[in-house]
C-alpha cells in the first residue's frame, strides 16, 4: 500500500508538471472511516505489545469489521474509478477472509518460501500465524485459495512478502486515484 501511495503520488505530480496543471489529491468523503478501520488493525496485528492480547476469534472479528468499515468508505466515494478498483480488491480480500475463519489464509509452502529457516513441524495449522492477520491453512483446506496471500514479491524486493490478488487491486486502485484522478485547483477552473 505504501508503495502504491508513493508511486501514485510521484506519477500524479509528474503528470501535473507535464500538463502544466496543479496537482491536487482528489477530495474524498468520510476519510475518518479509514482511520477508524485501520487503528484497531494496528493494535491487533501490528503493534507487538498489544498483538498478543487478542484471541484468534477476536482478531478475526476486528479484521472483518474493519473491512466492512472500509467498504462503507468505498461506497461513499464510489464516483472515483480508483476507489472502485480498490473496492474490488477489498471485496476479494473480505470474501476469502470470511470463508476462512475470519483471517487471511496463507499456505505452509508460502510461509516456507518467505522464511525457509522455519521448521515445518513448528507450524500449527488453523491458527493465527505469529499474531498477524494470517491463518495457516494447507491449500487443499483453503476456500478460494487463489485469493489468499500466495503471491510472492520478487527476490530483489527488500523484504520477503506475500500478497493476495485483492492486495494487488488495492494497490492499483490507490495508484490510479493518486496518479490519474487528480483535480485541478478550483480557483483555476474559473478562468
Amino acid at each position: 500500500l505504501v508503495l502504491g501511495i508513493a508511486a501514485g503520488w510521484i506519477a500524479g505530480v509528474a503528470r501535473s508538471r507535464i500538463s502544466g496543471k496543479p496537482y491536487r489529491v482528489p477530495e474524498l468523503t468520510g476519510v475518518w472511516l479509514v482511520l477508524a478501520a485501520v487503528l484497531p488493525q494496528l493494535f491487533v496485528f501490528q503493534f507487538p505489545f498489544s498483538a498478543g492480547w487478542f484471541s484468534d476469534s477476536l482478531a478475526a472479528a476486528v479484521l472483518v469489521i474493519s473491512q466492512l468499515v472500509l467498504l462503507l468508505f468505498i461506497w461513499l466515494n464510489r464516483d472515483k474509478v480508483g476507489i472502485l478498483i480498490l473496492g474490488v480488491g477489498l471485496l476479494m480480500n473480505l470474501l476469502v477472509i470470511i470463508l476462512n475463519k475470519g483471517l487471511m489464509p496463507i499456505s505452509p509452502e508460502t510461509v516456507l518460501a518467505l522464511s525457509p529457516e522455519i521448521p515445518i513441524s513448528s507450524l500449527q495449522f488453523g491458527s493465527r500465524l505469529g499474531g498477524g492477520k494470517n491463518i495457516l491453512l494447507p491449500v487443499g483446506d483453503t476456500r478460494l485459495a487463489w485469493l489468499s496471500d500466495s503471491i510472492l514479491m520478487p527476490e530483489w524486493f527488500p523484504r520477503p512478502w506475500a500478497l493476495s490478488l485483492g492486495d494487488l487491486f488495492i494497490v492499483l486502485g490507490v495508484f490510479w486515484l493518486l496518479a490519474v484522478e487528480t483535480q485541478e485547483n478550483p480557483a483555476s477552473k474559473k478562468n
